[in-house]
């Protein structure tokens, strides 16, 4: 009994989670939105504009869920539902501190990417569901370009699992904190003393999966739909694109996965390729500030820092960048990003011949 009692813990508390970190990120986008634009953003709702986005879930709440006349009522209604469950899901594999995981899977890299690859069918249900040529767009729009940005995510995600030697996203982590007095070959030539801290990230460790994270993180926008890779929810041309016709809870779900979506990519990217829960500080000397910095709080402090400030990076590209045009995306994904993501796999290949 316990035991299930834990599990329904874990389940609303990741829930929970998710709904925070919506609620926070909607009012961060908007003041960086501001910000970069010379604006204030909301300041009238609270201090500052914090319970902005809070009476913004109370209004919708309130809304009435409005099913079109000629939708498809049922793949109308569980679109909204599969998209956030196919992110949420997600989370369930990943490592947040040593030793704390909600659930312990030694192919949990494989388990999370084809869990949130269900969010691709929930939009194009959402699509199809609405009946709408609008939302159609969106969704086949949706469709090609997760799929199409899949490939060079999957092959960057391979060059570090090649180096990790693990698909355990645990054992990735654990692997990228202090390996007592090791030696490892700093870029390939020179070695020197792991004594923990920022070096023994996999991109300092094998500094070609700098590329590899770089093409991963730009994969990831387009994955979670976001600017400069926005097409399938233009406003410009498509209104809103695949969730044009919802309105209420259902707009929330679609809207709480975007979100959740985001935090989940930079987690992932996190974990694989930034140090996951690791300090960045090294140890030196008598200073051992990576021991002092490293255990469970500590763990999720780092992993929560890193993870936001890419999240940051995501909010700072939709502002600062113009939307692709779809030949546009197609070019840097089958043309740049895919041979390049190509070649750092084979890098790794060779990277790990030339440690044996």
């Amino acid at each position: 009994m316990n035991f299930y009692l834990l599990y329904i813990a874990i389940a609303v508390g990741l829930f929970a989670f998710a709904a925070f970190f919506a609620l926070f990120g909607v009012y961060a986008e908007r003041k960086v939105s501001a910000y970069i634009q010379d604006r204030l953003g909301p300041t009238e709702t609270g201090k500052f504009g914090t319970l902005q986005t809070l009476a913004d879930i109370l209004k919708m709440i309130q809304k009435e869920l409005i099913i079109p006349a000629k939708a498809d009522k049922w793949l109308f209604l569980l679109a909204p539902v599969i998209i956030f469950v196919a992110v949420y899901m997600g989370f369930a594999a990943m490592p947040w501190a040593p030793g704390l995981v909600p659930s312990k899977i030694n192919i949990g890299l494989y388990y999370v990417f084809a869990i949130i690859s269900i969010e691709t069918l929930g939009i194009l249900m959402a699509g199809w569901g609405s009946n709408n040529k609008y939302s159609i767009l969106g969704a086949m729009r949706s469709a090609a370009q997760i799929i199409s940005y899949e490939i060079p995510a999957g092959f960057a995600i391979i060059s570090a699992v090649m180096i990790a030697q693990s698909l355990s996203l645990q054992d990735i982590a654990t692997q990228q904190g202090i390996l007592s007095a090791e030696k490892i070959k700093f870029l390939g030539f020179w070695e020197v003393t792991n004594t923990g801290g920022i070096l023994s990230w996999n991109i300092f460790r094998a500094p070609h999966l700098l590329v590899a994270f770089v093409i991963y993180f730009i994969a990831s926008l387009a994955e979670s739909n976001r600017a400069p890779f926005d097409i399938p929810e233009a406003e410009s041309e498509l209104v809103a694109g695949f969730h044009t016709e919802y309105s209420g809870l259902s707009f929330a779900f679609v809207f709480l996965a975007e979100y959740s979506m985001m935090f989940l990519v930079s987690m992932i990217g996190v974990v694989l390729f930034l140090g996951a829960w690791n300090t960045p500080l090294p140890n030196m000397s008598v200073l051992k500030l990576a021991d002092w910095t490293t255990n469970a709080w500590w763990g999720i402090i780092w992993i929560a820092l890193k993870t936001l400030a890419l999240v940051g990076v995501q909010m700072w590209i939709r502002w600062t960048l113009p939307r692709l045009r779809v030949d546009q995306l197609m070019n840097l994904c089958w043309k740049v990003l895919t041979p390049l993501a190509f070649l750092c796999m084979l890098v790794s290949g060779v990277w790990r011949l030339w440690l044996m």
